[in-house]
C-alpha cells in the first residue's frame, strides 16, 4: 500500500493518534512524527494543519504542542462539533432511545447527542421527560405521547440550558427511572468530567435521584479529562459509546467493571 492511499484511509486514526501524543508528551517534533507514522514530513505537516484548524494543537516552529481543545478548561459550543463528531452521536443517541420504555419517567441531560436522541421518541406512550436544555423541550413537546418538565434556573448562554441553584434544587425534589448523561470527558481514572462547575453540580444531582443512569459518550471523549469531575466510573450503570473506541480504552473500562455497550459505525 503506498502512502497516498494510507494517507486516504487512515488519516482521521493518525490525526488523533498524534493528538493524544501531543497531549500526553506537551511537546513533538515533526520527525519524531515521521519516525513512529512512518508517513513523509509532507504529510505530517498537512495532518498537524488539520488538527491547529481543529484547536487541537498549536503548530510551533518544528512541531507542535496542545492547543485550546486539549486544555482542560476548554468546551465547544453546540455550533462547534464537526461532521464526524455529529455521526458518531447519532449513532450513540439511536442506540440510547432504544433503551427507553413506555410508561418511564428520565431525564434528558443537556447536549448534542441527547438532542439526537430525543428525536427518536416520537412514537413513545405515557413517557415523561424532564430536560434543562430548551432545544430538547422545543423537539418534545411536538410528540402526542410525551409529556415535557423543563427545569428552570440560569440559562447557560450559548450552550441553551440552565444551571445553577435554582435548577438544582427542582432536580433535588424529583424521582426519575433512568438518566441519560453527557460528558466532556471520561477516563477509567477520573471518571466523568466536564469545564462548567455549574454544568457538574446538575449532573450529579441528575445522578443522585435516578435509578439507572446511562452514559452517553463518543469515542473522541474517551480517555479525556476535564476541569471537574462529577461522577466516578462507579456511578455509571452504562456507557453507550462507538465502536472507533480503542482496544486499549476498552481493557481500561473493563477493569472498572462498568458496562459497555458498543455501537457499530460505517
Amino acid at each position: 500500500m503506498n502512502e497516498e492511499n494510507a494517507d486516504v484511509m487512515f488519516a482521521e486514526e493518525r490525526q488523533a493518534a498524534i493528538a493524544r501524543l501531543i497531549r500526553e508528551k506537551g511537546k513533538v517534533l515533526v520527525p519524531e512524527l515521521v519516525g513512529r507514522f512512518k508517513m513523509s514530513p509532507a504529510t505530517i505537516r498537512n495532518d498537524l494543519r488539520d488538527l491547529e484548524a481543529r484547536g487541537q494543537i498549536k503548530r510551533t516552529h518544528g512541531g507542535a504542542i496542545p492547543g485550546d481543545a486539549a486544555r482542560v478548561g476548554y468546551e465547544l459550543d453546540n455550533n462547534g462539533k464537526t461532521v464526524k463528531e455529529l455521526r458518531l452521536k447519532a449513532v450513540i443517541a439511536a442506540k440510547a432511545a432504544s433503551l427507553v420504555e413506555d410508561g418511564d419517567i428520565v431525564i434528558l441531560d443537556a447536549g448534542i447527542t441527547t438532542r439526537e436522541m430525543s428525536k427518536h421518541l416520537y412514537d413513545k406512550k405515557n413517557l415523561t421527560v424532564i430536560v434543562n436544555d430548551i432545544e430538547i423541550a422545543a423537539i418534545l413537546e411536538k410528540f402526542e405521547g410525551v409529556s415535557v418538565v423543563v427545569i428552570g434556573g440560569m440559562l447557560r448562554r450559548n450552550f441553551h440550558c440552565t444551571v445553577g441553584p435554582l435548577a438544582v434544587k427542582l432536580l433535588s425534589e424529583l424521582n426519575v427511572d433512568k438518566v441519560f448523561l453527557g460528558t466532556n470527558g471520561f477516563s477509567a481514572s477520573k471518571g466523568c468530567t466536564t469545564p462548567d462547575m455549574n454544568q457538574a453540580e446538575v449532573k450529579r444531582t441528575m445522578i443522585q435521584i435516578a435509578t439507572q443512569v446511562v452514559l452517553l459518550c463518543d469515542s473522541a471523549k474517551i480517555g479525556k479529562n476535564s476541569f471537574v469531575q462529577f461522577a466516578e466510573p462507579s456511578r455509571i450503570d452504562l456507557m453507550i459509546t462507538d465502536s472507533l473506541i480503542s482496544r486499549q480504552h476498552l481493557d481500561e473500562l473493563a477493569e472498572t467493571g462498568l458496562e459497555v455497550m458498543v455501537e457499530p459505525v460505517e
